[in-house]
């Protein structure tokens, strides 16, 4: 990547979002044209009435997002233009300056908010459990057509280019020697950089690793039987298998994403199909906040779960955000051929639970490997301690 001083400046970033539009967003809200309700009983056919009414409802009336946008404007945001984008960030260093530098980066439909719990407890861990050589300068960046970043133009913003970005913020940043943490499209992004092995970067944590041997992979994308050849050696495989199997054969958001995303346009004038599209993107984390619009906080709560859609409504990127699908052209959950150091953290209710036998052959460098009590896709937003636990964990031996 080329760039002259003028567009290197890493620049202060300050946002602001006015009452007219929050009140434009609940006037749309409260003239929702309602579907009738779904004829099944459970979440088969997709995010159901009753959730989308109570979340419609409590939105429109209750929720405020002033406090989280109170938490933001609290934290010391930046941009940069990096080849030819302008990519924002938070950056929070730790007052420990022995702290180890980490890139985190958020997967769909998420954005900065999901990593907002983590930001404290890793910057400066001795207020929160942990020990002064636990400690992380944290640069925590909008992905290319979400959240602050610029919105991409043209083709081109896939995972590589994206990792190969990172590279170059870090190295702004004056960073020699940094670690790089990622779930859902950041886990991709995060073994992307590790097999670009950008100077510097020393090692990774991915709470999704990308371990499936590719043969089975690929066999999983087509609908195919595994092949002959292919033998599964424990329950853990097995059990992986039928995961991924059941995976592929409901994101359905991923395909049309992947191929129409431009075809999605009303995602960006109505809020509430807003909401059921982003609430939608696995079967047990929509059970999760479902349940909590039910009045069943487990980890996420209904303003978590609104203020990333707000920020979404917000910043109309609705459409931006999905083109990364379209962009994408590697297996999502394949083997890269990892060198670099890794630790792994396998949460229950994620889309698929890592074999260990995976992670040994995919990172031959497997330095960390746990298996979490609870806790599903979005880590670090639904369980914090434990996530935050995993990292220090993880990454303690890179020191």
């Amino acid at each position: 990547m080329s760039a002259t001083p003028a567009t290197t400046a890493i620049r202060p970033f300050t946002f602001e979002f006015t009452d007219a539009e929050l009140d434009d967003l609940r006037a749309r809200i409260e003239a929702t044209r309602w579907p009738e309700k779904e004829t099944v009983t459970d979440q088969s056919q997709g995010t159901q009435l009753a959730t989308l009414r109570e979340l419609a409802r409590y939105w429109a009336t209750e929720y405020d997002w002033r406090t989280v946008e109170t938490r933001l404007k609290a934290l010391p945001h930046y941009i940069t233009e990096i080849d030819g984008l302008d990519i924002h960030f938070i950056h929070v260093r730790s007052k420990h300056e022995d702290a180890l530098p980490l890139i985190v980066t958020h997967g769909w439909p998420g954005s900065v908010i999901e990593q907002l719990k983590i930001i404290e407890p890793l910057t400066d861990p001795t207020a929160h459990g942990g020990a002064a050589s636990d400690a992380f300068h944290l640069v925590i960046p909008s992905m290319p057509g979400y959240g602050f970043s610029g919105k991409p133009t043209t083709k081109g913003w896939g995972p590589d280019r994206i990792a190969r970005a990172w590279g170059e913020l870090m190295n702004r940043l004056g960073y020699t020697r940094y670690a790089a943490q990622g779930g859902d499209w950041g886990a991709v992004i995060t073994d992307t950089m590790a097999v670009q092995r950008p100077e510097g970067l020393i090692g990774i944590h991915t709470n999704m690793p990308k371990v499936v041997p590719p043969a089975i992979e690929q066999a999983i994308v087509l609908g195919n039987p595994l092949p002959s050849d292919v033998t599964l050696a424990n329950d853990e495989e097995k059990a992986a298998v039928d995961q991924l199997d059941f995976v592929y054969r409901h994101v359905y958001y991923a395909y049309i994403m992947g191929s129409r995303p431009q075809s999605l346009a009303a995602l960006a004038d109505s809020p509430v199909g807003l909401a059921a599209f982003l609430l939608d993107h696995d079967r047990d984390s929509l059970a999760l906040i479902s349940r909590s619009f039910a009045g069943h906080d487990e980890g996420l709560t209904r303003d978590d779960v609104l203020d990333n859609i707000t920020l979404f409504w917000l910043t109309n990127t609705a459409l931006s955000a999905a083109r990364l699908y379209a962009e994408n052209t590697a297996p999502f959950f394949g083997a890269k051929g990892v060198t670099l150091p890794v630790a792994v953290s396998v949460f229950p209710d994620e889309l698929y639970q890592a074999p260990l036998s995976w992670a040994k052959q995919a990172y031959p460098n497997l330095v960390h490997y746990n298996r979490l009590p609870k806790g599903g896709h979005f880590a670090a937003w639904e369980q914090p301690d434990l996530f935050v636990q995993e990292v220090r964990t993880g990454l303690r031996s890179l020191r």
